[in-house]
């Protein structure tokens, strides 16, 4: 059984579908999935979702695009959600240097506000981090002694080298539809340097839905295309990577049961 560790029920494109995709769990081989938020709608709906149904978690954060919306009241609402039996990760939260739809200092600011956040509720951080490794890099070190619960990279787009430099912080790195694009080498290069005990997979959906069904609406189901891949490049069996893979995610994210 896989757990999807990024997802988003909490997305209009699946929201009304929530009781048909999560009741078919079982028998797409899934155990759970993580319903992350990007901001303080988002991440409110995400635990309406998960107190809903049993093989659903969440966590709330505020996202880069979002960063020149949080203050002190929004940072409130997440600490209360967080407290959540259900919440497992602050995230995703991090720096995105390709659309810039925030000021960089604002989201340097709200990475490191809720950096601060998730070692205060004891909680893991799910990171976003797009065309902005070496800052995200700046800022991780510079606030080592906040992350105290794990971090996990979601969506890893960063290089081979890179994982070499957020192992020394212990860090995760989930995968999703990416890697089995046609243009994934870098991915590729990426996932084949990842520590296998620091692997776990995803599908971000309703995003980056894999090959064959690229260019449709994204599910949790096809985190078993992801899993196909990984395996393939790992050079390993599928039903190793489903043992591997969930046994982090549970390590990681220390609520799921």
């Amino acid at each position: 059984m896989l757990i999807d560790t990024h997802c988003h029920l909490n997305d209009e494109k699946l929201i009304e579908r929530e009781d048909a995709i999560v009741g078919s769990f079982g028998t797409d081989g899934i155990e759970c999935a993580v319903c992350v938020g990007y901001d303080l709608p988002s991440s409110v709906l995400a635990r309406d979702i998960a107190s809903r149904h049993d093989s659903v978690y969440f966590a709330p954060g505020i996202h880069p695009h979002d960063s020149d919306t949080a203050d002190d009241e929004k940072y409130a609402v997440i600490r209360e959600l967080a407290s959540d039996k259900k919440a497992v990760a602050i995230g995703e939260i991090g720096l995105d240097y390709y659309y810039d739809n925030s000021i960089r200092e604002l989201q340097k600011k709200a990475f490191c506000e809720q950096i601060e956040l998730a070692n205060e509720v004891e909680l893991p951080i799910v990171l976003h981090v797009r065309d902005a490794y070496e800052d995200a890099r700046k800022i991780l070190f510079d606030m080592k002694s906040y992350i105290n619960c794990g971090l996990l990279l979601h969506c890893y787009s960063g290089s081979a080298e890179y994982v070499k430099i957020f192992d020394k912080l212990d860090a995760y790195y989930s995968f999703g539809g990416a890697i089995t694009f046609k243009n994934a080498k870098h991915n590729i290069e990426s996932l084949s340097a990842v520590p296998l005990e620091r692997l776990v997979l995803e599908t971000d959906c309703p995003y980056m839905t894999p090959v064959p069904f690229r260019g449709q609406v994204n599910e949790p189901k096809y985190v078993n295309l992801v899993a196909d891949k990984a395996s393939e490049v790992r050079g390993i069996s599928r039903e190793e990577i489903d043992d591997i893979t969930t046994k982090n995610a549970k390590r990681l994210f220390y609520r799921i049961k």
